[in-house]
């Protein structure tokens, strides 16, 4: 038995590793395998926490769009929008008109102001004056006294007067007529 010892001591490492049972050989390729395949998902792991962090990185902050909102408010503010500016008015003289089915006895009188998109409708609308307050007294006795005494009426004969006059107007139009007293009796 001492012999036996001995050999054994005597045996290189190759004899050794040629007796060394097949399995005990699989386990570095298997261990090779699985820290390879570990620092793979460890590098997409790492990959997908960069392209958060840089995603993250490149939306604006709260704080950002606050601001902004706050200075897109104050542009508007300092703009004033186009309907809010009132632009050239031109006055018409005073109508004195009977409505339609009174028999005289209901009359309407009305001021207006017509305003205007450019000075050049201004000069039309001073030359062609006898025209359009024709125009705008027949239009005025057509209507009845329930047609001009709800609000409804009163916005339906504005868009009326504007319309009527804007189809014969060339050199421009009217944006808007403002009755500036409204009187039936």
């Amino acid at each position: 038995m001492a012999d036996a010892a001995a050999k054994e001591k005597e045996e290189t490492p190759v004899a050794q590793e040629r007796k060394a049972p097949a399995g005990d050989q699989q386990k570095p390729a298997l261990l090779v395998i699985v820290v390879m395949l570990n620092m793979l998902v460890m590098a997409s792991v790492v990959g997908v926490v960069y392209t958060s962090y840089k995603a993250e990185k490149a939306k604006p902050k709260l704080q950002d769009v606050v601001q902004g909102e706050k200075e897109d408010e104050a542009k508007a503010a300092a703009q004033p929008d186009k309907d809010d500016i009132v632009g050239k008015l031109v006055p018409m003289e005073t109508f004195l008109v009977n409505l339609a089915g009174t028999r005289g006895n209901k009359l309407v009188k009305i001021n207006m102001e017509l305003e205007v998109d450019n000075p050049k409708v201004e000069d039309e609308i001073d030359h062609r004056k006898p025209q359009i307050r024709d125009i705008i007294i027949i239009l005025l006795s057509s209507k009845t006294y329930d047609q001009v005494t709800t609000r409804q009426g009163k916005e339906a004969l504005r868009d009326e007067v504007k319309d009527t006059v804007n189809s014969f107007l060339v050199k421009g139009k009217i944006k808007k007529v403002y009755f500036t007293d409204f009187i039936v009796n």
